[in-house]
């Protein structure tokens, strides 16, 4: 029988067929930095076949092939009404019944390993696997949800992600760079949330990312859930770490600049039908370092390049989510290492 559904601690980066790079990706980090102290949130993903044996249902891919095959996507009016009108096919089908049941099975597990089954959060995301080829990036073209909770919710969510491949700006970008739809499948990942909103998240770049060298990390962070720094709507801060300091047990932090940081997500306020929402940063934390040297060090130290002799990791990206317990003040761009 195949899966419907895999805890990410069991997937690879050679799963991206099944899971898509995203969810690939994250198993990836569990696996192979958790022993180095790294934490990931777990969760799990479901897999190509569940969407595929979704889409099998009544027809619905048949329909949605067909209405597809004559679609001129340079229409932008017609694009949104065979868009609204897929999404809305997709909407009104239900999942299969085995699929339906593993999805609430797993999510159960994960409230249960949390010790607060009745309040935990979990995001919902989206893993295409066409995703970051190096042809073309299909990435952010589909649904997240964050602060997701309950069964119902997490379901309709899950049911929102698997129709976001059929947006509009999906379906024309994949038209346009001659990619088959039917040959794009979809994985949807249900991973535990950080309370970063009570702290700082951002983007870790495990190379510099101007000019490609390969011994420098570069961490852009910001207050509240990383969502605004992956959308760019926040002006972060930017940390540059050197790995052969690292190594060494010296001061590592090259540089660092003040971002903006003019806005927050934070999770929405209980009984409200918002998730997420978006509040002003004080003056004050704005003038303020997101995340302070302990925070950096910590979000470094323990990957592999910095054991001795150790490769230089392969570039990636990861969402790293700490608590900046005591924002650190300093001038824009100003040096990290010196004596205090």
């Amino acid at each position: 029988m195949k899966p419907y559904i895999i805890p990410f601690e069991q997937l690879k980066n050679k799963d991206v067929e099944l899971v898509g790079g995203k969810n690939a990706s994250i198993g990836e980090m569990i696996s192979g930095l958790a022993t180095l102290g790294v934490s990931v949130p777990g969760g799990f993903a479901t897999t190509s076949h569940a969407y595929r044996d979704f889409l099998a249902q009544d027809g619905l891919d048949e329909r949605i092939r067909g209405v597809l095959s004559a679609l001129d996507v340079d229409d932008v009016e017609r694009l949104a009404v065979v868009g609204a009108q897929i999404r809305g096919w997709m909407l009104s089908t239900p999942f299969p019944k085995r699929l339906h049941g593993e999805i609430l099975d797993s999510w159960r597990k994960m409230g249960s390993a949390s010790g607060n089954p009745g309040e935990f959060a979990v995001a919902v995301r989206s893993s295409a696997t066409a995703e970051d080829l190096p042809e073309a990036s299909f990435a952010g073209q589909q649904e997240t949800f964050l602060n997701v909770r309950g069964e119902e919710h997490l379901m309709t969510c899950v049911h929102e992600v698997y129709a976001s491949l059929f947006n509009d700006r999906a379906i024309s970008y994949r038209v346009h760079n001659n990619f088959d739809h039917s040959a794009v499948a979809l994985s949807v990942g249900v991973q535990h949330m950080v309370r970063s909103d009570l702290g700082s998240a951002g983007v870790m770049f495990t190379l510099d990312t101007d000019s490609g060298f390969r011994e420098g990390v570069f961490i852009t962070a910001a207050y509240g859930l990383g969502e605004t720094v992956v959308q760019g709507a926040v002006n972060p801060d930017e940390f540059y770490v050197y790995k052969p300091a690292l190594r060494a047990g010296r001061c590592a932090v090259l540089r660092k600049n003040l971002g903006g940081k003019a806005l927050k997500m934070v999770y929405g306020e209980p009984g409200s039908k918002d998730r997420v929402r978006n509040v002003d940063v004080a003056l004050a934390d704005r003038n303020r370092f997101s995340l302070d040297e302990a925070d950096i060090l910590a979000n470094t130290t323990a990957h592999p390049w910095t054991s001795s002799g150790a490769r230089t990791a392969p570039p990636a990206r990861s969402t790293s989510c700490r608590h900046a317990r005591k924002p650190y003040r300093a001038a824009p761009a100003a040096r990290f290492c010196d004596s205090r």
